[in-house]
Order: structure tokens, then sequence, then C-alpha cells
């Protein structure tokens, strides 16, 4: 994922964090490329990806609809993938980890360096930061050479916003989003120091704490989060939608 569609599946999230595109809504490629000023192009192959992220579900009649999920079963996601990459890096620091995988995270905190050298945050900024802050996790979660942490953390970056790169920025806001992903960027570099010192301990605590504050990067209080119930909408949403010629009924 890289380039023009990065940019896309970041502002489809926001879009879906700020109710902007409501739990159950169907998204219509032709008003969300008019929206973001792209082509349908990057849209419908962004559409995809986002499902599997969880933010959206995939209708049997083609096209989505926005998943509902509340902020406990997010709360609760990110809890788990906390857990789970603190053991993978755990186990990382215990093996010892190769040089050539450090020096890859020392290039992931390079470009972070980069973003937060001139003290405040551009728009460009969100697409360049959640792409770094992926492959810094990657690194360390396939690292650890365990396929059932690695299994277990992609069926848990399911629920919608619980990956590492799920991210969304505040646009009201970006000076407090500056803070909260500059203290983040902080926390990577204290991940490493731990991996190659061999702090197994320091570091999965470090690996939880840091999947915390992911928390904070959303604004749980926000209305459109509380509409949406698994008990009472269970996320497929088709028998309430038809489908439609503008959304994937075309090739």
């Amino acid at each position: 994922m890289a380039g023009k569609n990065s940019r896309v599946i970041v502002k489809i999230r926001e879009m879906i964090l700020h109710g902007e595109l409501a739990p159950g809504e169907r998204v219509r490629e032709v008003e969300l490329a008019n929206k973001l000023g792209v082509s349908r192009t990057p849209v419908r192959e962004s559409l995809p990806i986002l499902a599997r992220e969880g933010v959206l579900t995939h209708l049997d009649t083609r096209g989505f609809i926005v998943r509902a999920f509340t902020p406990q079963e997010i709360m609760d996601a990110i809890d788990v993938r906390g857990v789970l990459e603190g053991l993978a890096a755990r186990m990382l620091a215990e093996q010892g980890p190769p040089r050539r995988l450090i020096q890859s995270l020392y290039e992931c905190l390079g470009e972070g360096d980069e973003i937060f050298a001139k003290r405040h945050l551009v728009l460009a900024d969100e697409v360049r930061y959640s792409d770094m802050n992926k492959q810094f996790h990657s690194i360390i979660v396939q690292g650890a050479g365990s396929k059932v942490i690695a299994d277990a953390i992609e069926r848990n970056n399911h629920i919608p916003f619980a990956a590492a790169h799920a991210l969304a920025f505040d646009k009201v806001n970006l000076s407090s989003m500056y803070h909260l992903l500059r203290n983040a960027h902080n926390q990577h570099h204290a991940i490493v120091q731990a991996l190659e010192n061999g702090e197994g301990t320091r570091v999965a605590a470090l690996m939880f704490e840091h999947a915390y504050g992911t928390k904070s990067s959303i604004n749980m209080s926000r209305p459109p989060w509380r509409s949406g119930s698994p008990d009472s909408n269970d996320g497929s949403g088709a028998e309430h939608h038809e489908p439609d010629s503008e959304n994937g009924d075309q090739p």
C-alpha cells in the first residue's frame, strides 16, 4: 500500500471515525471519489483493504457498507494487540535480534524523526507516519518468528482501528496530534533500545504501553461511535440496503 491509495485509505478511515460515513451506510464510489478529489480507481482499490481492516463490510450483492462497532470492541482489540506484540518483542529480545533487523528499525526511527523535526504536522504526514508505523510493528512481529503470534495479530486486526497502522488524524487539532504521535515515536526509540539490550520483560511492557496510547488518537466520545451496536446490527446491513449500479455492480 503506497502513494495515492495510502492517502485515500487514511481519508476514508477519518470519514468513518468522524461520522461522515455512518454505521450501516452504503459506500458509493463516485460520491466518495468526488469528496476526496480522486478518480474511482484508488477508491475501488482501497475499499477491499478497509474491509480487511474491519471498518467496512462486503455485501453479497457486491459493494460495501460501513461496519457497526462499539468503542469497547476497539479498546479491547487494541489491548489484545498490545499483549501479542509485547510477547513477540520479548521473544525477539530474548533470541537476540539480528543486526540487520535492528538496522531496519533504525531506518523507521529516522523516518519518524524527520516527520517530527519541523515541530508540527502537516496533512501529508498522516500517510507517511502510518506507513512507517506499520513497517516498524511488522518488523518486530515478523522478527519474532512465531506464525502463531503473527496470525493472532492478523485476526485481531480485523477489528476496526485495532491495527497499528490504522491511524486517523484529528484535522481540527493537529497540534494535539503532533504531541500524541511524538510521544508514540519516543516510545519507538525506547522499544528499539530495549531490543538491542535484550531486555525482554521491559520491551514487552513498552509494547503494551505503546498500544494503549493508540486509544488517545481516537476520539471515542464522538456520537457516531455510539450509534452502532452488535446487538442491534450484525454489521452486514444487507437486508437494509438495495444494490445500486454506482458501486461494485459495474466492471
